[in-house]
């Protein structure tokens, strides 16, 4: 299929606003499914682990494909929970475009503002759907101001729904001028007709708005106000996907995906409004040598593709990527720039969901999984060997809670090694070390639950039994003053010795990075060994001095150094620069950093002052309190090691009736 009738699209929200629901309508509806499935029954097609069917949510981005109005949809629908935000932030970084979805109650919620920022970040253009407008409570309104607001963008209403009886049953579209509505249940029978009389007056005066918002930034459009013609549908058409395209606006519809009403026409506007693999324009990256260069997205051009997704099952690895330019067969080798190696890929694949469609040729546009590739992970390159390209990875979160972990049987250590190393390749976010002192296997990720899937994946899908301890704050060092040291590293025991001496300077920086710099010069160190320093220094600084915590927020400099002909290494420089660490930290004022979470509970008013006494008990700072409806919104900011366990405290102190969702905010310094 013509680029140009590609859409590569994603469904982002908030855990539960009805992304997979939604999901699960436009598959039905575009005959790509024979059937609907349900959350709340466990039987969605793109919720295809276990794990996501029992708890009701997802956790792993899934990939489809299929067709709609004569153009190929590739979608990926991707987690609304926190603790799966890498799904969200890989996801975003290969698509074109993104459905954001809103519910129609509780507005923009925290996940949502958080992967919207994500959208910003990587230039995806979008279409918000304020959805579950057949809730009580729903104020379409409310939460068209809230998107303004609170996302700092323009909506553009482009649809206005449609309530009889308190009952939504479908949208006017504001271009056409027309109405949908679904008078029951079946998504199929959508009655098209001139816009409801009682609807008259606000239609027209929203339809006047959209325009009037056009003409801000369209001059065409301007034009025909200012003249007082009539203003074409196809006008409006190509000035909104002119708009929506460089971001100048989000256009706005809604629906209720679990009532069966709205879905073809946020389809119609994907198709519409959001960008084909054409229109993205160029794409940025660099050679081996650093240099700036451009791929140029079409598929009479050398071949560039991202991995942007690996996953491990029963059949070996599965490679998911977006190919940006070229193509390329079945069987055919590529480069791996980041090893600098050749890759031959096994079989092509059009996923949906689990299910694999193969195909024997991807060209620019696509996006597919592969097999047969030994040495590349989540955010490699894939290109020619010919005309060789880096393209931006993927850079995944840091994490914020730890656990030890062990197998209950000391046979299984060599499978639960693998089969944590076959976890982090496919999850970034998650890391794993090894506690100095005690020995033990430290799990690291976003958040209770990611570890309790984790962990839970061990038992299921490696037939692991695993011994897990209490969750652990995953906490952080950093130096706040300067010092010098000049440490020498001298060793001789016979034959060749070891000697390496290097002079540092430390200092405080604003982030928590390490910045590492050489201004030494002549050949007092050859050239050779100064990546060995930094690479001592960041080796030390990963184990800290303080408890043993991962160590940043300073700049190192190598002022000078000295080396001896024939004892001097790139091994010798590194153990020194990780004596340099040792020495020069503890005259650095290192301070114990922990993760702050930004927490929001939302309460019946009734309950108000037990939960904000709660959170200042809990050492938290209240930040803000707003009414929404008959609910009060509180934002709080709580040390993370503070919030183990809240959920039940959180029940018990409001009856069960409030609930809430929190984030990371930012490491800051210990105040216990």
């Amino acid at each position: 299929m013509k680029g140009n009738k590609i859409r590569n699209i994603g469904v982002v929200a908030h855990v539960d606003a009805g992304k997979t629901t939604l999901t699960e309508r436009i598959l039905y509806v575009s005959g790509k499914s024979h059937k609907m499935g349900d959350v709340h029954n466990g039987n969605c097609v793109m919720d295809s682990m276990e794990l996501e069917r029992k708890k009701g949510i997802t956790i792993a981005s899934a990939a489809t494909s299929f067709e709609w109005r004569d153009h190929q949809i590739n979608l990926i629908d991707t987690p609304g929970h926190i603790d799966f935000n890498v799904e969200v932030v890989r996801s975003l970084r290969v698509l074109d475009g993104a459905i954001f979805v809103f519910d129609a109650v509780s507005g923009v919620e925290p996940q949502t503002e958080i992967n919207w920022f994500l959208a910003d970040q990587y230039n995806v253009p979008r279409i918000a759907l304020i959805n579950k407008m057949d809730r009580s409570g729903a104020n379409f309104e409310r939460v068209v101001s809230e998107i303004e607001t609170n996302l700092n963008t323009t909506s553009l209403v482009i649809q206005y729904p449609i309530f009889e009886a308190d009952a939504f049953i479908g949208v006017v579209d504001l271009i056409e001028m027309t109405a949908y509505r679904w008078l029951n249940d079946d998504i199929h029978e959508i009655e098209k007709s001139t816009v409801p009389e009682s609807l008259n007056k606000i239609v027209d005066r929203a339809r006047e708005t959209m325009i009037a918002v056009i003409a801000d930034f369209d001059d065409h459009i301007m034009e025909l106000v200012i003249e007082g013609k009539e203003i074409s549908s196809d006008n409006l058409v190509r000035a909104i996907r002119k708009l929506t395209l460089d971001r100048s606006i989000v256009p706005i519809c809604c629906a209720s995906a679990f009532k069966n009403k709205g879905v073809q026409p946020i389809m119609d506007a994907v198709v519409k409004y959001l960008p084909s693999p054409v229109d993205g324009g160029h794409i940025t990256g660099e050679t081996l040598n650093g240099d700036s260069t451009e791929v140029i997205r079409d598929k009479n051009t050398a071949f560039t593709a991202l991995i942007f997704k690996v996953v491990n099952d029963r059949h070996g690895a599965l490679s998911y990527l977006r190919v940006y330019s070229g193509e390329l067969k079945t069987g055919m080798s590529v480069m791996n720039p980041r090893t600098e190696k050749m890759e031959r890929l096994g079989r092509l694949y059009i996923m949906h969901s689990t299910e694999k469609q193969p195909v024997e040729k991807i060209s620019a546009g696509d996006i597919v999984a592969v097999t047969g590739l030994k040495d590349t992970h989540s955010g490699d390159t894939l290109c020619d060997a010919d005309n060789v390209v880096l393209l931006e990875s993927i850079r995944a979160p840091e994490p914020v809670i730890d656990v030890a972990i062990e197998a209950v049987a000391s046979v299984d250590l060599p499978k639960m090694a693998e089969a944590l190393h076959s976890l982090i390749k496919e999850d970034p976010s998650l890391q794993i070390n090894t506690d100095i002192e005690s020995g033990q296997t430290i799990l690291s990720g976003m958040g209770e639950l990611h570890l309790e899937v984790t962990v839970e994946r061990l038992r299921t899908d490696f037939g692991l039994e695993v011994k897990v301890g209490a969750p652990q704050v995953s906490y952080r060092e950093r130096l706040t003053k300067s010092t010098e040291v000049f440490h020498t590293h001298k060793k001789q025991r016979g034959g060749k010795g070891q000697y390496a001496a290097v002079h540092l300077m430390f200092e405080p920086i604003e982030n928590d990075s390490i910045v590492f710099e050489s201004s030494i010069v002549g050949t007092c160190i050859p050239r050779e060994y100064v990546p060995a320093i930094e690479q001592g220094i960041r080796q030390a600084a990963n184990n800290g001095v303080l408890g043993g915590y991962p160590c940043g927020g300073f700049k190192v400099t190598l002022l000078d150094g000295d080396t001896h002909v024939q004892d001097s290494s790139a091994a010798a420089f590194t153990i020194a620069a990780v004596g340099a660490f040792k020495e020069a930290a503890p005259k650095c004022s290192p301070v114990l950093l922990e993760p702050y979470m930004l927490v929001n509970v939302v309460s019946p008013p009734d309950y108000v002052g037990e939960v904000i006494g709660d959170l200042m008990q809990r050492q938290g700072t209240v930040k803000s309190q707003d009414f929404l409806d008959d609910r009060v919104v509180i934002k709080a900011e709580v040390p993370l090691a503070k919030m183990f366990g809240y959920v039940n405290r959180l029940r018990s102190l409001s009856a069960g009736r409030a609930n809430f969702n929190m984030k990371f905010e930012h490491f800051a310094e210990t105040r216990h």
